[in-house]
């Protein structure tokens, strides 16, 4: 093992970390340009088959950017969408990027290093980083953004010079190293562990930004929140920030077994969507949608007195018809994906009509990030990591992923040698307690 890596593992401070020499390679879940074709014709794309872990060449820091020694990352829908080579291949958009010339063309590789979650340790800083040093520990921003952009300092996410790291950038966060625009720099959090950390940002952020943020459905108190898939990564941070901002929080899942964990996570109302007769339905036949959807209705208002303000949309094809059948007049229905499908079908009498909104959101600017962080930070939003692999396990954890076998986040171990390590602030751990900060985990640390 390197120097430098063997330094991060054992907690060596700035100067000694600063003083050795960074790996030429390193390891990293990554795919290959040649593997693009592998899934033609095949039904199911096993992502097993096509991410592949081993050592690829270390880039060149730009000055902007630092270099963090990743302890742990987490699995995002983007790491299946990026191992099955669908909607389209992540490699059109590292040679994209890779023609705008400069620091830009080392993205334009044969591989694809994969992960737009990281938490670590910055090992190495560029010429240009003013607010972060060797030996801080850090999150990542899943958004990397032009700062000299000019939409950029109204809103990160509206500039052209957005991409999502590691999804459409490469050297992404699933590796032992990553390269980070310092724009991306998140404090981890002193109590939460490496995995547990490396859960947070994205999903955090993004239902943050859909939920919370004026940007998004701005959420107030006494709404009603209609969250689909509420169990998942998403989901389950959509429904803590609905309770603490005062909502109520009505989840659909696809299991008791998930029901019964979003009940012990404090959700309203559970309800499995086998009741609503969709089960794999596709979305596409109206008249099947709609029975869907007034059935849906019947459930929440039976329960909860009257029909969703939001619903809180990442399914897609599946669901986006019933969401703006069943919210109400005047709702949102905010969308910040399309697992099932990204081809939605739905009676748009129920928009122009009933003056419903639909808002389109992606991840979060780093505002936002650091809004969410806080609130983390504060112990009034828990991580919802549920298990975790190793690195070399990458394929077995996004596998979990794309057949929607997994509730909350599954965190990935990369240089942290095994879970618990990363505490920094026992005594704030301590005063929020294990089973608190593992809500849908083993309770394990």
């Amino acid at each position: 093992m390197e120097a430098l890596t063997e330094a991060v593992r054992a907690g060596a401070g700035p100067e000694e970390l600063a003083g050795l020499p960074v790996p030429e390679e390193y390891l990293a879940a990554h795919t290959r340009v040649e593997d693009i074709g592998m899934f033609d014709g095949v039904e199911d794309k096993d992502v097993r088959k096509s991410l592949r872990v081993g050592k690829v060449p270390m880039p060149e820091l730009a000055p902007d950017e630092v270099l963090v020694a990743v302890m742990a990352s987490s699995v995002n829908y983007n790491t299946v969408w990026s191992g099955t080579f669908e909607p389209v291949p992540t490699f059109s958009f590292l040679k994209a990027y890779g023609k705008l010339g400069g620091w830009e063309r080392r993205h334009d590789q044969p591989y694809h290093v994969l992960g737009s979650d990281a938490a670590g340790v910055i090992v190495r800083v560029g010429v240009g980083v003013r607010r972060w040093q060797v030996g801080d520990h850090v999150l990542a921003s899943p958004i990397q953004v032009d700062d000299q952009e000019a939409t950029t300092h109204a809103d990160g996410m509206l500039g052209e010079g957005q991409k999502a790291w590691g999804y459409e950038t490469n050297f992404g966060g699933l590796a032992h190293y990553c390269v980070v625009r310092a724009s991306q720099l998140i404090p981890k959090p002193a109590h939460l562990t490496w995995e547990e950390a490396a859960s947070t940002p994205a999903c955090a952020g993004t239902a943050y930004r859909m939920l919370v943020s004026d940007r998004g459905a701005r959420m107030k108190q006494g709404d009603v929140v209609l969250i689909w898939g509420a169990a998942g990564g998403l989901g389950a941070y959509a429904v803590q920030l609905v309770k603490h901002g005062g909502g109520i929080a009505v989840g659909v899942v696809g299991s008791e077994e998930k029901a019964q964990a979003l009940r012990d996570l404090g959700c309203d109302l559970v309800i499995n969507r086998r009741e609503l007769g969709i089960g794999d339905d596709d979305g596409s036949d109206p008249d099947k949608v709609i029975e869907a959807g007034k059935r849906l209705g019947r459930i929440i208002r039976r329960e909860i007195g009257e029909d969703p303000n939001i619903v809180f949309e990442y399914v897609g094809r599946a669901t986006f018809g019933i969401s703006m059948f069943v919210v109400r007049r005047g709702g949102v229905v905010v969308t910040c994906g399309s697992s099932s499908g990204y081809q939605h079908q739905y009676d748009n009498r129920y928009l122009w009509m009933k003056l419903k909104r639909i808002v389109g959101s992606h991840a979060a600017n780093l505002s936002e990030q650091w809004e969410s962080n806080r609130l983390i930070e504060m112990g009034r939003i828990m991580p919802i990591l549920s298990t975790v692999y190793r690195l070399e396990d990458i394929g077995d954890a996004a596998r979990l992923v794309q057949t929607n076998g997994h509730m909350g986040k599954i965190g990935v171990l990369c240089l942290a040698s095994e879970r618990g390590l990363g505490v920094t602030d026992r005594a704030k751990r301590d005063a929020i307690g294990e089973r608190r900060l593992n809500p849908l985990g083993d309770g394990r640390a």
